[in-house]
């Protein structure tokens, strides 16, 4: 297979279009993207008209003399080229302009007036009122992350009037489509051989001038930037309207889940299932689809409509007693402080019809709710300890993340308080807005592990209760929809206090639905993962495939690899 022949499949596997355009560039500057014309003037000649150019200037004293550049030695040239073609130093076809840079700080900047485009090394950051150039010139990234990372081009053409800092090298050329085309070559590049440092990555104007360049003919120069732009829009067409389909899916995909979980009975949910299902394999295409589908399945659970419900089941009523005099039997015996009672839940707070047999109740009147072991206190501690604690970052929904568990030393008196036992739910107090009460179960993952204060735990008051069904309830839309109206946020982060989390309200089922519910969830969660990770693996041998024939098109000969029909 061609370039041409794959190059909409290339685009379709992951990362596929960013790939398309890295390949363009490589074949462009290796004289595989166009096909050579044996009458173009070889390059050679246009080596000695750049030289006798500069020695011109230098005569006029508009270019100062420079060292002559070392001899470029084999192992330096990266690939083999076309005939016609010749290897450069950069510094050899270019004329270096950096002595004419004038870096402004911001805080002189902020009392200009902004006219004039004022240049760093990534592009256009900021306006001046002044400019120091007036003719497109080339400018390249001289230092800075972006060196490495190339999350933008490290080379690109100013034009018109502007300004240059000093984190871009400024360059000219004593032709138009040389400037074109060494701006292409160096972002087909890695510059890492040229850069110094790591934390401050640099190049600076001596290693710049050192890379070795494959200059082609002047005219086959103009036949590749013609190429390259026409692919280059291709790409552009193809990233378009690939996020515009995912941004459509995504769409549609909410919407239809949204109809399922909006039904208000079994048997309009079994009318929209009917209707839907025979979508499937268009819907489901995708692991972000299934992660809709997973919480339409959770929204679906909590609000009764995944099981039937069993008249013979205990009465919700008979479980809520027991809690009760479970929690006053507690606080008889000192285990629990008498909080102020919680007010009644208005209807407004109810955020669906419950199905028959199914109670509201606020969270806290079923649960003990405590938070954890607060970080760097100055207490002086009369017998200190030291035991693992979890951190927010340890807590995610559904699942616990223990590569990293750090130990916090607390007095041996406080232990049982902060201690976590079987069946805990522990539920995050803070972070991205999204990510508020985020909840997992406790399984006795570490012996004697504790909490901190950023993390509340729940713990059940009755043995003869589902701790999961909580843990389901919490990590709903529902839940996730109350945490994110009741927490106090600032610009990036989300917060809730206890009080609030006690005020949730919280559908509470028969003990035996609850079980069914859990078991039932669990079971199709399962086949959710089975089918993320089938869809993931495709999502991986279509990325793998891509990098193969990437590979292979770059390794082809130079009349196998070329690409002039691919558009």
């Amino acid at each position: 297979m061609n370039l041409a022949d794959g190059f909409e499949l290339l685009a379709a596997a992951p990362d596929g279009v960013s790939r398309l355009r890295k390949l363009v560039l490589s074949l462009a500057i290796q004289g595989r993207l166009v096909p050579q014309d044996r009458r173009d003037e070889p390059a050679s000649a246009l080596l000695n008209e750049i030289q006798r150019t500069k020695e011109a200037l230098v005569t006029e004293g508009k270019l100062s003399r420079i060292q002559p550049f070392a001899r470029i030695a084999e192992t330096e040239k990266p690939f083999s080229i076309p005939e016609g073609w010749s290897w450069a130093r950069f510094g050899e076809v270019s004329i270096n302009r950096d002595g004419e840079r004038v870096p402004v700080s911001s805080a002189e900047r902020e009392k200009r007036q902004k006219i004039y485009d004022y240049y760093g090394a990534s592009g256009v950051i900021d306006k001046i009122d002044g400019y120091l150039f007036d003719k497109t010139l080339l400018l390249i990234g001289e230092d800075g992350a972006n060196l490495i990372n190339r999350s933008t081009p490290i080379a690109f053409l100013a034009s018109g009037k502007y300004w240059v800092n000093n984190h871009a090298h400024v360059v000219d050329t004593t032709h138009d489509m040389l400037m074109q085309y060494l701006c292409l070559f160096i972002n087909a590049i890695s510059l890492e051989p040229y850069i110094t440092g790591t934390a401050q990555p640099k190049m600076n104007q001596a290693k710049l001038n050192s890379i070795v360049i494959a200059l082609p003919p002047l005219r086959e120069q103009a036949r590749i930037i013609a190429k390259v732009e026409e692919l280059m829009r291709l790409c552009d067409d193809l990233e378009s309207r690939g996020g515009l389909e995912a941004e459509q899916h995504a769409r549609l995909t909410a919407t239809l889940f949204e109809t399922l979980a909006e039904s208000e009975s079994t048997h309009a949910l079994a009318e929209d299932w009917s209707r839907i299902a025979s979508h499937f394999d268009l819907l489901l295409d995708r692991p972000e689809a299934v992660d809709v589908l997973e919480q339409t399945i959770v929204q679906l659970a909590v609000r009764g409509l995944l099981v039937t419900q069993n008249a013979k089941d205990e009465p919700v009523s008979d479980l809520i007693q027991r809690i009760r005099m479970a929690k006053d039997r507690s606080i008889a015996r000192g285990e629990m402080k008498r909080d102020k009672p919680l007010p009644a839940i208005a209807d407004d707070e109810k955020p669906f019809a419950l199905p028959e047999g199914w109670d509201w109740v606020r969270f806290g009147d079923v649960v003990q709710i405590s938070s954890g072991v607060t970080l760097g206190r100055k207490t002086p501690l009369k017998d200190p300890v030291s035991l693992p604690y979890l951190r927010v970052a340890n807590v995610q929904r559904w699942h616990l993340v223990l590569s990293e568990v750090k130990d916090v030393i607390i007095d041996r008196t406080e232990i049982e308080r902060f201690r976590l036992l079987r069946h805990d739910l522990l539920i995050t107090e803070g972070g991205d807005w999204d990510k508020v009460g985020r909840t997992c179960l406790w399984r006795d993952e570490i012996d004697l592990c504790l909490h901190q204060n950023h993390i509340f735990k729940a713990r059940g008051l009755v043995d003869e209760w589902s701790p999961q069904w909580a843990e389901l309830f919490l990590n709903s839309p529902d839940a996730r929809a109350y945490f994110a109206s009741s927490a106090k946020q600032t610009t990036n982060l989300a917060s809730i206090n206890m009080s609030e989390l006690k005020r949730c309200v919280f559908p509470t089922p028969p003990v035996a639905e609850q079980i069914r519910i859990v078991a039932r969830v669990a079971e199709l969660r399962q086949l959710c993962a089975d089918l993320r990770a089938r869809l993931t693996a495709r999502q991986t041998c279509q990325g793998n495939f891509a990098a193969t024939l990437v590979e292979q098109m770059a390794a082809a000969g130079p009349d196998e690899g070329r690409m002039e029909q691919a558009a």
